[in-house]
């Protein structure tokens, strides 16, 4: 056959944002980037997937950069290949909906820093969630690429699945993406999708994103593509498999053998591999060299890949490991409870969550997170499926329910969020952005950035990397995406153990805003916990029930919840603990007059005295 008569196959390169977010919790940083920039914007992809996600997050976090600068880094070199990036659409990059005037002015600083393809999607796969963003991306002149996030359950059909896409294509998308984040799309079940979507949408290109979990993808793509399919994401071979993409040289050689042209050269894709091959001794965490290639059993409980190793760590820090055959018979099961989301962030995170306390409680739903609250009461979307009506109340708790779009009742956030941030802190109108999808975490890296060169605290990535080296140990990064979910386990023993076995009611407990860890706030690695104090007050102390932060409000330009020496009552919140985005509320264990020991900022430990309450 000749080269003009092949048909022809795009293919988007992971490797820049989805394929280290699965394999190397986000670590790559944007000088290993630039390193290879050149020859990936020569290999004829179709896109670069190198933004959105948890890169945003984890560039200030643990690696002290700015994402906005990493943005028109990489378009100044990749100037023949459009950028893409991942949008989670009224959430943006974060993990709650955000007023509508944040959304828009994000997706235009994100359209003049480079960004050209801006895939959009919703966690519960709600229209209404998407509008704006879509909206936004076609008004400042992106590339609106829809999204179908797929799952299967009684009520996810192919006949709902073309009645959303068409939804989309009302709003003026301009592609549409089938997005199966948990590697579980079948061959059969993506040839009969998409031969549904093309019948239905003849003129909407079709591209597929999957990952290897379950190893079906790459056989699924090859379906997909001659179902009509025109563009699928891989990711380099070095950086693909496991939970990540297909690897680009082997779909390259099995599209080509069945006819079609991805226009790809595979002695320039040999040159990127050999620079990720090198990279990866530098980035890769211990832990993944050991996690197993395939996981079947993604097909029962459709977790994405690394919520499995989320898992694990939750169930070993309070030496319950053995339950995880117990939690991953739950999740289906409250999945289903909860009208059948489909599992990606956040609603990953909030239904294994549940599932993890209700096999840890001994009782189902005996204790509801807040974020289960609000998910049932509609603050999330509308849910898949109905839930049942005698349960939606109880995982309520008394929340009123909502029916209208979520962001409908939110008032615009720009103007206050400008008004938080220190001016002197304040470099560019994007910085303001930054703090209004991530407050703590972007003034813990505006402080860090206003050192003097020379005397910055070290970065929090290199002295995670420095630890793990010298403890010999195979303890995975800290993924931005999903370290809220693993710190319930954590969160929950501890409280436990504080309040002497007895059960403890989690509904206060919120996985919301990230703030930052002593490193984040831009504190040296001396310690994990505050220094101890010389004399302290007498009185009945409040012990830090886990490892974190210590806080005395819930966020910036929020009042204390306590006063130093104001009076409260017991069972009052008075201060927060934070570890790993988990907001923890800690109450006062008396009534009296309180006196904090550890300072606003500041690390503790878990049974650390944080204040006294002196009767």
């Amino acid at each position: 056959m000749k080269k003009d008569t092949l048909k022809k196959v795009r293919i988007t390169d992971t490797t820049l944002r989805d394929a280290h977010q699965s394999l190397w919790a986000t670590r790559m940083r944007t000088d290993d980037i630039l390193g290879i920039a050149e020859k990936i914007d020569a290999a004829g992809y179709y896109s670069l997937e190198c933004w959105g996600g948890a890169t945003f997050d984890v560039c200030m976090r643990f690696l002290r950069e700015n994402p906005w600068e990493r943005l028109r880094q990489i378009k100044a070199v990749c100037k023949n290949t459009p950028l893409q990036m991942l949008l989670r659409g009224q959430n943006i990059l974060g993990y709650k909906h955000y007023p509508d005037d944040i959304v828009e002015r994000f997706v235009a600083l994100a359209c003049e820093n480079g960004m050209d393809i801006f895939r959009v999607f919703d966690a519960l796969n709600d229209p209404r969630n998407l509008e704006k963003a879509i909206a936004s991306v076609k008004k400042y002149g992106g590339h609106a690429q829809g999204t179908i996030c797929y799952t299967t359950s009684p009520v996810h059909t192919v006949e709902n699945y073309v009645k959303l896409a068409k939804e989309q294509e009302a709003m003026g998308i301009d592609s549409l993406a089938i997005k199966d984040m948990a590697g579980i799309l079948t061959p059969g079940a993506a040839r009969e999708l998409v031969g549904a979507l093309v019948k239905a949408l003849p003129e909407m290109p079709i591209q597929i994103h999957s990952h290897m979990t379950s190893g079906m993808a790459a056989a699924m793509y090859l379906a997909a593509v001659e179902a009509g399919a025109g563009c699928v994401d891989c990711a380099i071979s070095t950086m693909s498999s496991f939970s990540s993409q297909p690897p680009c040289e082997s779909i390259v050689t099995i599209l080509e053998s069945e006819g079609y042209d991805t226009g790809l050269d595979q002695a320039k894709l040999a040159e990127i591999n050999a620079y990720f091959k090198e990279l990866k001794a530098k980035r890769q965490p211990a832990s993944t060299a050991k996690v197993e290639p395939v996981d079947a059993g993604v097909l029962v409980h459709a977790i994405p890949g690394g919520m499995i190793s989320n898992l694990r760590s939750q169930l070993a820090q309070q030496d319950a490991l053995d339950r995880l055959p117990e939690v991953l018979a739950e999740l289906p099961k409250t999945r289903a409870d909860m009208g059948y989301p489909p599992l990606v962030t956040p609603t990953s995170q909030i239904v294994g969550v549940q599932s993890v306390l209700n096999v840890l409680s001994g009782k189902r739903y005996s204790m509801v997170t807040d974020e289960t609250k609000r998910y049932s009461a509609g603050y999330y979307g509308r849910t898949p499926a109905p839930i049942e009506k005698k349960l939606a109340k109880k995982l309520q708790g008394g929340l009123k329910p909502i029916t209208c779009r979520p962001a409908d009742l939110l008032k615009p956030g720009l103007a206050d969020a400008a008004r938080e941030i220190p001016p002197k802190l304040i470099q560019a109108e994007e910085d303001i952005l930054s703090y209004c999808l991530f407050p703590e975490v972007a003034l813990g890296y505006f402080k860090w950035r206003a050192q003097p060169e020379g005397a910055k605290d070290p970065i929090p990535a290199d002295v995670e990397m420095q630890k793990t080296e010298a403890a010999g140990t195979t303890a995975p990064a800290p993924d931005a995406e999903t370290a809220k979910f693993a710190q319930i386990g954590r969160a929950f023993a501890a409280l436990m153990a504080a309040c002497g076995g007895t059960k403890v009611d989690l509904s206060a407990v919120k996985l919301g805003e990230a703030a930052p860890s002593p490193l984040q706030a831009g504190g040296s690695d001396k310690s994990v916990a505050s220094p101890k104090k010389e004399e302290a007050p007498t009185g009945t102390p409040v012990l830090a029930p886990l490892n974190g932060t210590f806080y005395r409000s819930s966020g910036p330009g929020k009042p204390e919840l306590a006063a130093d020496g104001a009076s409260v009552k017991a069972g009052d919140a008075v201060c927060i603990v934070e570890a790993m985005k988990l907001f923890n509320p800690i109450k006062a264990t008396a009534s009296g007059k309180i006196t904090f020991v550890a300072k606003h900022g500041a690390a503790v430990a878990k049974g650390e005295t944080i204040a006294v309450i002196a009767g």
